[in-house]
Order: structure tokens, then C-alpha cells, then sequence
């Protein structure tokens, strides 16, 4: 099959086995069922024009229906290893010859692209859902651990009493955040570029509209260079993946700092375990390990996606469209893959209580509220009383108190250096330094306190759902518009 006349030779076997059979076997992996759904919907057109008729219609549907992975092979005779050529192949080679106007005023410039986009919403969207049940499971663990009290850390060091749930209820924000991201992100790039030609826009009256709605989305791109040339849905999409991933690296070194021996504040179940072929008294996590090392691997991906493109012309490139638009599907595997490793994690985390709880009495974590009570209950101005709380502090760590077991005679002693007394003294320390009720002294929205996790957790269980309903609708907007597409067309004419 000639497929053109501006060439007499055929692909090198080099050019052929390096670049063509591999762009070969990706497209026809991934994108050959939207190159089906798009050569459908453009017959489609074709009827309503009047360049084919309902019967040859109806055939040259049934024999794209036909078309699978199985019918078609990169050829550098048949078809110059080209997909879209080895389409045309296919739908010639049958039973029935395609109409005379079979591809008239058509691209594969807006083909490609619109294929492409397909296939990248349709992966974006499987993110999402895949963050979606994350996002339940964050929120279900946090809801149990409420009221588990944990030192929180500051530059490394014990800083304030906090709990897993407050830590967690965190994370379910953050994640509630990037799916609201990444739902802006769907719909702004939920145009269709088919009809854009090769960059020029085209000759005949398609309706753009009808063809956007055919293949799920919400509408035409307006523009035809912005439809075939522009890849700023691909950043878009990876920028979105790239940041929720930095987010979760940092969670996640958290959970490896958290249960490593130095802290024991957490366990994985043995199915999430490792062990040291060396050292038998080893219990590792290298899960932890894979998935910050697959958030690297999703930030880069993006790095590598607008690398690409810089430089480029503005124009439909392969440089761009193929050579850096892979890159997204890699990405989108990449992050798939972490969220559900992490979501292992966090069905499968325990968290040790005890632990925890001793570490909060280690650390004399309750030096703020001291410092705030010593003010509001003594008038010591807040400046001398934070001096007062951290010389008692001070103190107290050199005599190796407990923070549990506070000396109320060198709280007074401390107040009396600098000229103000500390009354009483007892309940001042009692106040402070007690675990549970250092907890429950923050009162302000969105702070640690139990009833306040409770709100937030309660508000962020409400977002996702609601942003799953979105997502949701999303979905069933591009099947619908897929099973409408799948509805082999009539024979004849029907009023």
C-alpha cells in the first residue's frame, strides 16, 4: 500500500526497529480503542454531510468495530509502521471498500492528540479514584486515634502534644486538596481537539460539537493551533500528580522516621515487612522506602514533561506529542502504583500508644501552655513569663524531673528570679504538663484538640464524598457517551 507519493522508499530498519515499532506497540496498547471511538464518531459526520450513504455507513462501522490489537501490526511495507495508516489498512482491506470521501479533509495532527487526551483523562481519572480510597482510608484510621497522644516534632525536636489523628487529618486534607486540583485541572482540559486538522482548522462543516459530545467530552476546543499543538494538558496533569506526591513523600518520612527503632511509635503488619539477610533481630519497612522512592519517579516525570517541550516550536511536533507526551502515561502508572502501596500502609499501620504516651512524659512538651498560664493566671508579662518557663525547664531537665512529676517549689523559685510570684504553682505544672489535658488545651479551630479533629475530619470526610460524586459524574459522562458510540449504526435511512 502506498500511502503516499512524496516518498518512494520505505522505513530503514533502524528507523523501524528504534523508534516506529516501539511508538508502534505503545499506541496500539493504549490509545488504538480511542482512535477506534474517533474514526467512528467522524463517520458519523460523514452521514450527516451526505458523503456516504446509511448502507456503506453502516459496513465501514461494523469493520472498525472489528478492529483490535490482534488485527494490526507495525509494517514498514503496509503501513510505514504507523497506526493510523495501519487503520486505514484494516478498514480497506475488508469486505467492503471504504466510500470515496473515507478520510477526505482529515489530519492525523488532531487524531493523535485527541487519542491521546482521551487515553490521559481516562488515566487522570483512575488517579483520582485511587486517591479517593486513600483519602477514606486516611480519614478511618484518624478517626480512631483522636485522642492518642503523640509528641509532635519542630525542626526535629519534641515540640507539642499532638495525636496521629491530627497528624492524619492532615494528610486527608492534603489529599482532598489535590483532588480539587486535579478536578480543575480535568475540566479545563476536557476539550476536544479533533477537527483542528493538521493546524489550520478544516475545509468541510463538521459539526465540532457533536463530535466533542460523541467522544465524552464537554466540549470543542475553540482554537485549531491550540488544538494540535498545545501539551499544556499534559503539565497540567503531571504538575497535579507531581505535588500531591512531594506532599506524600514528606508523610511518609514521617511514618519512617515514626517506625523506625529510634522512635517505635508505629508497626506494619508482617505482609509489609522486611527482614535483614544478615541480621536476624532486623524487622524492616522497605515498602516505606518504595514509595518515597516512586514519589521521586512521579515529581521527575513531570520535570522530564515540560523539559520537553521547552524550546519547541508551536506546533504539532512529534518531539513533543510522542517523545515527551509518554511521559504522562509512565507518571500516572508511577503515582497508581504508590497510592496503593500507601493505602497498604495505612489500612495496615498500628500505632503503639504506650509508646507514644511515654515519649510526651520524656519531654517537657507542655512549655507553651506554662508559659501562656504563667501570663494569664500570674500577670507575668509573656515575655518574662516564656524566660520563667524556660528557666524552669531548664532546670528541671538538669535535675532529670519527670515532666509528669513537677516540682512546684522550683516553678516558684523560677517566678522569683525574675521578681513575680507563680501561685499555684501546683496546678499551674498540673495544667501544663499533664499529657492528656496538654491535648486538650488547644481550643482554636483546627487545632489538636480531640473535638476539634473530630470537626475537621467529619468536614474532610464530607469534601470526599462530594468530590467523589464529581469524579463520579466525570466517569460516567465519558461511558455514557462510549456506549452511545458503540451502537452500531442502521443500514438505511430511519426517520
Amino acid at each position: 500500500m502506498a500511502v503516499t507519493g512524496r516518498i518512494d522508499g520505505t522505513p530503514s530498519d533502524v528507523w523501524h526497529e528504534e523508534v516506529l515499532a516501539p511508538q508502534f506497540a505503545y499506541e496500539a496498547e493504549h490509545l488504538l480503542p480511542h482512535y477506534v471511538a474517533i474514526e467512528r464518531a467522524l463517520l458519523r459526520d460523514y452521514v450527516r454531510m451526505g458523503l456516504v450513504d446509511p448502507a456503506g455507513a453502516a459496513a465501514l462501522d461494523a469493520r472498525l468495530g472489528s478492529l483490535d490489537v490482534d488485527a494490526i501490526r507495525a509494517d514498514p511495507q503496509r503501513n510505514m509502521s504507523d497506526i493510523s495508516f495501519a487503520l486505514e489498512y484494516h478498514v480497506q482491506s475488508g469486505p467492503t471498500p471504504p466510500f470515496a470521501a473515507w478520510h477526505v479533509d482529515r489530519s492525523r495532527n488532531d487524531a493523535q492528540v485527541c487519542a491521546q487526551l482521551m487515553a490521559a483523562r481516562t488515566h487522570f481519572a483512575a488517579a483520582a479514584a485511587d486517591l479517593i480510597d486513600l483519602g477514606r482510608a486516611v480519614t478511618s484510621l484518624a478517626a480512631r486515634h483522636t485522642d492518642t497522644p503523640m509528641p509532635g516534632y519542630t525542626h526535629g525536636q519534641a515540640a507539642q502534644i499532638i495525636t496521629p489523628g491530627y497528624h492524619l487529618a492532615a494528610l486527608a486534607a492534603e489529599t482532598n486538596a489535590a483532588l480539587r486540583r486535579m478536578l480543575h485541572t480535568y475540566d479545563e482540559t476536557d476539550a476536544c481537539p479533533l477537527g483542528s486538522g493538521a493546524m489550520a482548522g478544516q475545509e468541510l462543516p463538521w459539526d465540532r460539537a457533536r463530535l466533542a459530545a460523541d467522544l465524552g467530552f464537554a466540549r470543542p476546543q475553540p482554537h485549531a493551533l491550540v488544538g494540535v499543538a498545545s501539551r499544556t494538558w499534559t503539565t497540567a496533569m503531571a504538575a497535579d500528580l507531581a505535588g500531591y506526591a512531594a506532599v506524600l513523600s514528606r508523610f511518609t518520612t514521617d511514618f519512617m522516621t515514626w517506625g523506625g527503632s529510634g522512635f517505635g511509635f508505629l508497626d506494619l503488619p508482617d505482609d509489609l515487612a522486611g527482614i535483614s539477610a544478615a541480621m536476624p533481630q532486623k524487622r524492616n519497612f522497605p515498602v516505606l522506602e518504595r514509595i518515597r522512592g516512586r514519589c521521586a519517579h512521579v515529581v521527575g516525570r513531570a520535570a522530564d514533561l515540560v523539559a520537553g517541550q521547552r524550546n519547541t516550536p508551536y506546533s504539532n511536533t512529534v518531539e513533543v506529542s510522542k517523545e515527551t507526551g509518554a511521559h504522562l502515561y509512565t507518571q500516572v502508572q508511577s503515582m497508581r502504583s504508590l497510592l496503593r502501596l500507601t493505602h497498604a500502609v495505612v489500612t495496615g499501620i498500628t500505632y503503639r500508644t504506650e509508646r507514644m504516651r511515654t515519649a510526651c512524659a520524656e519531654d517537657h512538651l507542655g512549655g507553651f501552655t506554662l508559659a501562656n498560664r504563667l501570663t494569664l493566671d500570674c500577670g507575668i508579662p509573656w515575655r518574662t513569663a516564656q524566660i520563667v518557663a524556660g528557666r524552669y525547664i531548664k532546670h528541671a531537665v538538669e535535675r532529670d524531673l519527670d515532666a509528669t512529676a513537677p516540682d512546684a517549689d522550683l516553678l516558684r523559685a523560677c517566678a522569683a528570679e525574675s521578681g513575680y510570684e507563680a501561685e499555684p504553682a501546683a496546678a499551674l505544672l498540673a495544667e501544663a504538663f499533664d499529657i492528656d489535658a496538654g491535648l486538650r488545651a488547644k481550643h482554636s479551630a483546627g487545632s489538636a484538640h480531640p473535638d476539634q479533629v473530630a470537626r475537621l475530619l467529619k468536614a474532610e470526610g464530607g469534601e470526599l464524598g462530594r468530590l467523589d460524586a464529581e469524579w463520579s459524574r466525570r466517569t460516567a459522562h465519558r461511558q455514557a457517551a462510549a456506549r452511545h458510540l458503540d451502537e452500531p449504526l442502521p443500514s438505511q435511512d430511519h426517520v
